[in-house]
């Protein structure tokens, strides 16, 4: 006689509530932050002394507005230079010839490596030892000369100043987003013929570029700061501006607070502006990178 087998249910257990973890201190945390905010705010409010009234009057006053252009120019032109010239770098860096290595690496190694407040004073004052430019032949006569104090203004010395400073940050930038490209596309792009040069322009870096915009912003919002360095030179940009007019009126934390909006304005929209460009250019393409480095890069500059 056999004996069916016997069929075990398994045990339903009841489910076991959810206990969720108390955090007591960061409602703590977020008292304490709430009450120094509440104090701050009630002391911008309620202080005489920071005369809101005078910060409203000279907010769009018109030596201000142009202070801010000037630095709204600045801050362009400086980033062209620093873009065109940091990508040349980038290109010479990773060239197969020596010459052009040492050349990008010594340029990046010498303006990195000095403060910029030096370099402005640098092209400020280089009038004192060079007194004339002059256009010629090397150990030759000269065919054209000029006073390098009429070429090199305020104006200029600023530009280069900030422009040659940045070329070297750029080269950087420019050099590891062009290493991000996948070589199987300057592979693809030689089997078609296209020479290193186009297949650079066309191929490595319009897909680089989604890696270099975001820094490039960064770097941009930076140099928007860095302008008012050229305050020693006496260009009058923003805060060159402010310290003029806080100098005859001695307002000196008004003026302060007009030049800080401004700067916050400007921030803010190039933020904006660079959220933006940020989620144009990563439409339709993996979050997966390559790290490897294009092999027409190694050519441009070197063996064609």
């Amino acid at each position: 006689m056999t004996t069916a087998p016997v069929r075990t249910e398994p045990v339903a257990h009841a489910e076991e509530p959810i206990v969720r973890l108390r955090h007591p201190w960061r409602w703590v945390a977020v008292a304490v932050l709430v009450v120094y905010g509440a104090e701050a705010i009630t002391f911008a409010v309620t202080n005489e002394q920071l005369r809101w009234d005078l910060v409203g009057g000279y907010l769009f006053e018109e030596s201000i507005l142009r202070g801010l252009w000037m630095t709204v120019k600045l801050t362009v032109i400086s980033m062209l230079v620093g873009v065109a010239l940091g990508t040349l770098l980038a290109v010479m860096r990773l060239s197969d010839n020596p010459v052009f290595r040492a050349v990008a690496g010594g340029y990046i190694w010498l303006f990195r490596g000095t403060p910029i407040l030096v370099q402005l004073l640098f092209w400020f004052f280089l009038g004192s030892v060079l007194p004339t430019i002059s256009l010629g032949l090397p150990f030759g006569p000269d065919l054209a000369s000029w006073p390098t104090n009429t070429i090199i203004t305020q104006f200029a010395a600023a530009i280069l100043g900030l422009g040659l400073n940045e070329a070297a940050y750029m080269a950087e930038i420019v050099r590891a987003g062009i290493g991000g490209v996948d070589e199987g596309q300057t592979e693809a792009a030689e089997a078609l013929g296209m020479s290193p040069l186009t297949t650079y322009r066309r191929v490595v870096l319009p897909q680089a570029a989604r890696l270099i915009v975001p820094p490039t912003a960064n770097q941009t919002i930076s140099m928007l700061k860095l302008t008012s360095l050229v305050l020693v030179i006496g260009l009058p940009e923003l805060t060159t501006t402010a310290q003029l007019i806080y100098g005859r009126n001695l307002q000196q934390i008004p003026l302060l607070i007009v030049a800080s909006i401004w700067y916050l304005v400007l921030t803010t929209v190039l933020t904006l502006i660079q959220s933006r460009l940020e989620k144009r250019m990563s439409r339709g393409v993996s979050r997966s990178a390559t790290t490897k480095r294009p092999s027409v890069m190694s050519r441009i500059g070197g063996r064609s």
